[in-house]
């Protein structure tokens, strides 16, 4: 009799070993010759050397399993450990599987061209109104690419300006003060990875959320980066922060060139950049318009009436 420690570190242990520890309870009663006892990440397993052997094997390719659909499944534990290749949800157009294998793809031409721009340039602009998928798409890219391992880590980031209104002295430490202007980035990833998981990678800063002043004086190597709301950036505050890729690395810049808070007098940095960097090699440009919105039908009129209102006030203003 030997003990063996089988470590599952690549996915979420909830996710593992299910409601209830139900798939752990399955995997007890698929090896009834073996003793085990799990306790977060570690499966300590105590029998005879062939039979933990497979044992493990068979736990790594549970793991893996999980790892990439982000679910493990009754049907799916007793295909691998019967060494039946269990069915492929893989599709050609999912980016990753979220939550309970939820799939995320892309949902129209241009998310999909976003995806396709990633894949091709270390330096893609996603520009369109709000609801379009912009920065979802963005983050997702980043997480298969750090679950691919083509990056050690992923930094997110948005300049800390109030939409119109001011937030005036926030509570708290400098996490607390920053969290407010950070919080959509925070959602997506809620929605792609296990609450156990992300918790760590934010812990270990494999994912790093900051607002864009902190990233001065940085190279960032070996990472995804996605600026969010670029067009509340100042026109030093873009140079800068395009100026931090690495090695390894690459940025998606998102950002609404309708919807700038900053100061009138202020100009806006994305707009600058957009310019400036026109037909630089190995930048993409994916601009998406009011029928990409895939928020509430609703919301695509609300932007089409807005646009109505400053097509007609603008011409009001020439008129006169």
């Amino acid at each position: 009799m030997i003990e063996r420690i089988v470590i599952i570190d690549n996915v979420d242990p909830v996710s593992f070993y299910g409601i209830n520890n139900c798939n752990m309870q399955l995997i007890r009663n698929l090896f009834p010759k073996l003793r085990m006892a799990a306790r977060g990440q570690v499966i300590k397993v105590i029998g005879d050397q062939e039979e933990t052997a497979k044992f493990e094997k068979k736990i790594k390719e549970l793991e893996e399993y999980c790892s990439r659909y982000n679910k493990l499944t009754e049907d799916v534990i007793l295909d691998i450990v019967k060494g039946n290749a269990p069915q492929e949800l893989k599709r050609e157009d999912v980016i990753i599987y979220g939550i309970n294998g939820k799939p995320i793809c892309g949902r129209n031409p241009n998310q999909k061209l976003l995806v396709e721009a990633f894949t091709k340039n270390d330096l893609t602009f996603a520009l369109g109104p709000a609801g379009t998928g912009k920065t979802y798409i963005a983050i997702a890219l980043a997480v298969r690419a750090l679950k691919n391992r083509e990056v050690r880590k992923i930094i997110l980031s948005r300049p800390a300006v109030e939409a119109g209104e001011k937030l005036g002295f926030l509570p708290g430490d400098m996490k607390d003060k920053i969290d407010p202007y950070l919080q959509p980035l925070y959602d997506a990833l809620e929605d792609m990875i296990p609450a156990v998981k992300l918790k760590e990678y934010l812990e270990n800063n494999v994912i790093q959320i900051a607002p864009l002043a902190f990233m001065r004086g940085r190279t960032l190597n070996d990472a995804v980066i996605v600026l969010d709301e670029a067009q509340n950036t100042t026109t030093h505050q873009i140079k800068m922060f395009l100026t931090r890729l690495g090695m390894n690395a690459k940025m998606i810049i998102t950002g609404d060139v309708t919807q700038i808070d900053l100061p009138r007098s202020t100009s806006s940095g994305l707009v600058q950049a957009l310019r400036v960097l026109k037909g630089v090699p190995g930048i993409g440009m994916v601009e998406f318009g009011k029928k990409d919105i895939v928020r509430h039908q609703l919301v695509q009129r609300i932007v089409e009436a807005y646009q109505h209102w400053d097509d007609e006030s603008k011409s009001i203003d020439n008129q006169s």
